[in-house]
């Protein structure tokens, strides 16, 4: 018999499959009334990535492509529907939205994040550089599609982990254009809190805080001591305890600062919840 648990895998498993058909069904559709386009690009064998357009209306405005981090965090959801998106997580327009500025660009990787998935196990990435070249592919078909956008300024923004893999992407971008193996006009990129060296981000949160006065003495010490034992513990090997640290970190970051926003030290957690959202992310 089929007991409690294993229902649960099967219906999580239904639920999956279900918004993937339903997005599936869409393929190559445009919805001319919220001006936005979306499909699916088969990276290499049983690899497949999902991404979505938003159209910014003016010919002329650069097209930026938004990575979130994690890795694993999804860019149609978290940074579309949380940071940069058109619309809120209830669906209200944004006032502060990029889109006013830019035409915006969601791809969910690496695979198995998202909307993107893998047909075998075998499939996910396990490297940055293999996540890098499955980005190229997704761009090769994108620019393949949308024609219009090859000559557009086009841009990498990223944050958290985002950060290590548009470095990677965008030095194996710059080489497939010198190589003539995509039409792309490659301006830049940015990248935000990124976590491309976890423990010189965490042996800098000491004196920033301080530096900032949002810590005394005392509280720089507490911070300091703290990132200092993850850095031994990453001497040592010891990557389950150090990540373990890491959260013990922010938590002591949030009492000695009254719970300062790790996206905007201006706010702090009675005006908002972002470093409880932070957590969801290694590195943000």
């Amino acid at each position: 018999m089929i007991n409690k648990m294993e229902l649960n895998k099967i219906f999580y498993v239904f639920v999956v499959l279900l918004c993937v058909s339903i997005i599936s069904s869409c393929h190559a559709t445009q919805n001319e009334e919220a001006k936005q386009r979306w499909n699916y690009v088969n990276v290499r064998r049983n690899a497949h990535m999902f991404w979505w357009l938003y159209y910014a209306g003016e010919a002329n405005k650069p097209l930026i492509l938004w990575l979130q981090g994690g890795p694993g965090g999804s860019s149609t959801g978290f940074g579309n529907f949380m940071e940069i998106g058109p619309k809120d997580v209830n669906l209200q327009p944004r006032n502060t939205t990029w889109l006013k500025l830019a035409n915006l660009l969601f791809i969910d990787n690496p695979v198995g994040t998202g909307f993107s998935y893998v047909t075998s196990q075998d499939a996910y990435s396990t490297s940055v550089e293999q996540i890098a070249l499955d980005l190229v592919q997704v761009m090769k078909s994108f620019l393949k599609e949308v024609k219009e956008f090859k000559s557009i300024p086009f841009y990498i923004f990223s944050e958290s982990y985002g950060g290590k893999m548009t470095a990677a992407f965008s030095k194996e971008l710059y080489k497939a254009i010198k190589a003539s193996e995509i039409e792309c006009n490659f301006k830049g990129f940015a990248m935000g809190d990124s976590w491309i060296s976890p423990l010189d981000s965490v042996l800098s949160w000491a004196p920033y805080l301080y530096s900032t006065s949002l810590v005394d003495i005392l509280g720089y010490q507490k911070v300091n001591n703290k990132a200092l034992d993850i850095k031994s513990l990453l001497s040592d090997g010891k990557f389950k305890e150090a990540t373990n640290q890491w959260s013990e970190l922010e938590s002591i970051i949030e009492s000695e600062t009254a719970g300062v926003d790790f996206y905007n030290i201006l706010r702090f957690d009675s005006q908002s919840n972002s470093l409880h959202n932070s957590k969801s992310e290694i590195g943000t």
